[in-house]
């Protein structure tokens, strides 16, 4: 599938990867130490709503839009107030226009200490994203391959800090490289947190995929899932899944709290599921 970031920006999958993206990064602020988060797949890291591409594929509508409708119970609705306010504050006249990739979110969150390295292959919106972030000392934009240069940034010298994978699963071999990619750099730099996102279209693909990450035998794995509809032949984007290493251990109780209240608020009525589950623990 081609899941590029401008076409699908604010629907369910961004809502929930950036939901638990912000959940990552308030943890890592508990320490005064800084931390650097690498996204791997960058975007441009800013979406107009209000643009061609958003006006046809209105995605959003079912996601964010929704979202700021308001129904959320109580304790999922702490949870996402950082997320909420990064939003709030780039739409300040209470009309939704602009929507926040993950390099732009974090940005937002971040203490002066902390540092981004912001990886983006497409020349295009390498550009973009570097003037977006033009002058900004804590972002470093990088016109890479992140599959290809990942390997090399970690780990970062700050030893702290989140890996991001959100690939746009454009070609063949994606939950491969996703394997791949992982074991290649938790070999290099253990301790960090790995967020990785995924598709849920094709079942097959995403049971090998399990599969193969029991197979690598990282410890602490947590799979995270959220569907807004049941799978179909022939298969569309049903939902979305994030596999998480090195959580931090008030995620699973945070995420047992926001899955289901996404399923209920997002799906379609009464076809809204999530899974979570641990791959792997602690051996």
């Amino acid at each position: 599938m081609n899941y590029s970031h401008a076409f699908h920006a604010g629907n369910f999958a961004d809502v929930m990867k950036h939901l638990i993206v912000t959940r990552l990064v308030e943890y890592l602020k508990k320490k005064d130490a800084a931390f650097r988060v690498i996204d791997t797949h960058a975007g441009i890291g800013r979406y107009d709503l209000t643009g061609a591409i958003a006006k046809r594929s209105p995605e959003w509508a079912e996601g964010i839009g929704k979202l700021l409708q308001g129904g959320m119970p109580q304790k999922a609705q702490v949870l996402a107030e950082p997320y909420l306010k990064v939003i709030a504050e780039l739409n300040p006249n209470d009309k939704l226009e602009t929507y926040p990739g993950s390099p732009l979110l974090v940005r937002r969150l971040f203490r002066p200490q902390d540092r981004l390295s912001a990886l983006e292959l497409h020349p295009e919106y390498a550009e973009r994203l570097g003037k977006l972030f033009e002058g900004d000392v804590q972002v470093r934009v990088i016109h890479l391959d992140g599959w290809l240069s990942l390997n090399a940034h970690v780990p970062p010298k700050e030893k702290r800090g989140l890996v991001l994978v959100d690939p746009p699963f454009e070609e063949r071999g994606e939950f491969e490289r996703l394997v791949d990619g992982l074991v290649k750099a938790h070999g290099k730099f253990a301790t960090g947190v790995y967020a990785l996102w995924y598709p849920l279209k094709d079942t097959r693909a995403v049971h090998d995929f399990i599969s193969a990450l029991r197979d690598t035998g990282i410890q602490r794995m947590l799979r995270a899932e959220l569907s807004i509809r049941p799978a179909s032949n022939p298969p569309r984007l049903h939902g979305s899944g994030m596999i998480l290493v090195n959580p931090p251990f008030t995620l699973e109780g945070e995420l047992r709290i926001l899955l289901p209240a996404l399923a209920q608020l997002l799906g379609d009525p009464g076809q809204g599921r999530h899974k979570l589950e641990w791959l792997r623990g602690e051996d």
